[in-house]
C-alpha cells in the first residue's frame, strides 16, 4: 500500500539537491532528482518508473537520505586492487616518452608494451596501456600520443 513518504529536508538541503540534480554524474544527479521529486510528493512507483529503476532502489536512496543526508547521495568509488601494472607501464613509460621527440625512438603501444614486459616483469595489454597514458594524460610525455 502506498503512502505518504516521511521524507523531509531542510531549506539547505534542498538547495543543495537542486544543485546536485544539475551536476554531471548522471547516477547522482538521478539520486538527487528523486528526492526533490519525493518532496514534491511523487510515489516510489512514479519515481521508478520515470528514471527506468526499481521501486525498491528509489526506497534505498530515499533510505540513504535520511541516514546520511546530501553526503548519502553522493556517488563513491569502491575500493579495489592497486593498479600493479599501471604503475608499472608509467614507470617505464615515463622516462622512455619524457625524452625530446628527436632523440627517442618511436615508441608504438606494442613496443612499449614488450619494453615494459621486459623490465618490469608485467604484461599489459596493448589497449590497457592506451588507457593508462591517456589517464596520464599524453601531453605530459612530450606532447605526442602513441600509436
Amino acid at each position: 500500500m502506498a503512502g505518504k513518504s516521511p521524507l523531509q529536508a531542510s531549506d539547505g538541503q534542498r538547495v543543495a539537491l537542486k544543485a546536485m540534480s544539475g551536476g554531471a554524474d548522471r547516477a547522482q544527479a538521478d539520486r538527487a532528482r528523486a528526492i526533490l521529486l519525493t518532496l514534491s510528493g511523487w510515489t516510489s512507483a512514479d519515481i521508478a518508473e520515470a528514471f527506468g529503476v526499481r521501486e525498491d532502489t528509489v526506497r534505498l536512496w530515499r533510505s540513504d537520505f535520511m541516514k546520511g543526508g546530501i553526503d548519502a547521495l553522493l556517488a563513491s568509488v569502491a575500493a579495489g586492487p592497486a593498479p600493479i601494472k599501471a604503475e608499472a607501464a608509467l614507470r617505464v613509460a615515463g622516462p622512455l616518452l619524457e625524452a625530446p621527440v628527436a632523440d627517442r625512438p618511436n615508441w608504438t603501444l606494442a613496443r612499449l608494451a614488450e619494453e615494459i614486459k621486459r623490465q618490469e616483469g608485467v604484461s599489459i595489454s596493448r589497449s590497457q596501456l592506451s588507457k593508462v597514458l591517456r589517464q596520464k594524460g599524453g601531453s605530459d610525455f612530450g606532447g605526442r600520443g602513441t600509436r
